[in-house]
C-alpha cells in the first residue's frame, strides 16, 4: 500500500514510480496553467496589490511619518526590517488568485526592502582588528550575575561595558571579572572593564536625574580612545499614548552633545540604547558615528529579546576608528544578547 502512494499510470497502461519532477509540474500547472487566455487575472486581486503598494509607500516615507501621535515613527522605524515579511504573504495570495496586477505591484516592496536592507544581508565581518570591544545589558533581575560576568569575560574582549548593574550585585561582577580585567570603574547602573589602563573617568549627564552613562579613556597600545558607556531609558508601548519615549529622546540628544564635545578622534559608544540605528530620533547619535554591525557586521545581528531577537537596540559604534567585524555573543541569563566587535585603530 504504502509504494502505491508514489505510483502513476505509465504510458502503457502499467504504473511506475512518480519521479519528484512531475508531480512539481502538476502543482506549477495547477498554480499558473489556468491564467492563460484568462482575461480577470488583471481585474483580480486588486486589494492585494495596493495594499503591496502602500506596504512600499510606509518604507519608502517612514522619516517622514510624524512622531506626534504617539511616536508612530519611530515605532515603525524600529521594526522596519520586519516589514518585509509581508511581501511573501502578499506574493502567496497573489499567486492563489492568480492576479498579474497584483504580481507586478509586489515588485515594488520587494525592490525598496532590498534597497534599504539588502546590504546587511551579506556578510562584511573581517579577521583583522587592534582592538575587541563587547557590550551587555546584564538585566538588574539577572538571576546569576557570576554566570553573566563568566560568559561574557570568555568572549575575550579587552574592553567591556556593562548596563543595569544593580548596586546589590556589584560586587559580585567585580569579583568575577577581576581575574580577566586589570582596570575598571563604575558609575551609577553603568560600567567598564579593560585590560588596558583607564583615566579621565567621569558621568556623562544625559538629563534623567541619576546616572547612567559614563566616559573613560582606555590607553590602547596603539594609543587613546574615549570609551563611552551608556544605557539609554527604556521604550514603552501603551495603548493610550503608544510608542512613549520622550526621555529616551531627550537623552540621547544629551549623549549626542557629550560625543560633540570630545576632544580625542577614536571614540567607541557602547551601550544599550534602546533604539535601533534607523530610529530618527536618536539622530544625535547616529549622525556622529558609524554602526560597527552595519560596516562590518553579518546580517541584522538583533540582540533583543534575547529568548527571539527582534530589533538591535545593544549598539556599538564607532568614530576615527575602522571596524573590522561584529557579531552576537551566546546568550546569558539576561534578556538581552550581548554584541561584540573588533575595530582598527
Amino acid at each position: 500500500m504504502a509504494q502505491q502512494a508514489y505510483m502513476t499510470e505509465t504510458g502503457n497502461g502499467g504504473s511506475g514510480p512518480e519521479r519528484p519532477g512531475s508531480r512539481l509540474r502538476r502543482l506549477a500547472h495547477r498554480l499558473l496553467g489556468g491564467w492563460r487566455g484568462d482575461p480577470r487575472i488583471w481585474r483580480r486581486g486588486i486589494v492585494v496589490a495596493v495594499l503591496g503598494l502602500l506596504l512600499a509607500l510606509v518604507m519608502l516615507v517612514h522619516s517622514r511619518i510624524p512622531n506626534r501621535l504617539g511616536n508612530l515613527g519611530s515605532l515603525t522605524e524600529t521594526f522596519l526590517p520586519w516589514l518585509g515579511l509581508a511581501v511573501p504573504v502578499l506574493l502567496v495570495i497573489a499567486l492563489v488568485r492568480r492576479s498579474a496586477t497584483a504580481l507586478i505591484a509586489l515588485l515594488l516592496p520587494a525592490i525598496v526592502w532590498l534597497n534599504l536592507f539588502g546590504g546587511l544581508l551579506g556578510d562584511k565581518t573581517g579577521t583583522g582588528g587592534d582592538l575587541m570591544v563587547a557590550t551587555h545589558n546584564v538585566n538588574a533581575d539577572n538571576p546569576d550575575p557570576a554566570a553573566t560576568a563568566t560568559d561574557v569575560a570568555g568572549s575575550g574582549a579587552q574592553v567591556l561595558a556593562l548596563e543595569e548593574l544593580p548596586a546589590s550585585d556589584l560586587p559580585v561582577y567585580e569579583k568575577a571579572l577581576a581575574p580577566a580585567y586589570r582596570y575598571h570603574a563604575v558609575v551609577g547602573t553603568v560600567g567598564l572593564w579593560s585590560k588596558y589602563p583607564m583615566a579621565d573617568v567621569r558621568a556623562v549627564d544625559i538629563r534623567l536625574g541619576w546616572k547612567r552613562a559614563m566616559r573613560a579613556t582606555v590607553t590602547t597600545p596603539r594609543g587613546p580612545v574615549a570609551v563611552y558607556v551608556a544605557h539609554m531609558p527604556s521604550v514603552r508601548v501603551k495603548v493610550e499614548a503608544g510608542f512613549t519615549a520622550r526621555q529616551r529622546d531627550e537623552s540621547a540628544d544629551a549623549l549626542g552633545e557629550a560625543i560633540a564635545d570630545e576632544t580625542l578622534k577614536r571614540v567607541v559608544l557602547l551601550g544599550d540604547l534602546n533604539g535601533t540605528m534607523n530610529d530618527r530620533s536618536l539622530n544625535a547619535v547616529t549622525s556622529q558615528l558609524r554602526s560597527a554591525q552595519g560596516a562590518a557586521g553579518s546580517g541584522f545581528g538583533f540582540s533583543w529579546p534575547a529568548s527571539f531577537p527582534m530589533a538591535r537596540i545593544d549598539q556599538i559604534m564607532v568614530k576615527g576608528v575602522e571596524p573590522e567585524s561584529s557579531w552576537t555573543l551566546p546568550r546569558t541569563n539576561s534578556d538581552h544578547l550581548p554584541v561584540a566587535a573588533r575595530v582598527k585603530l
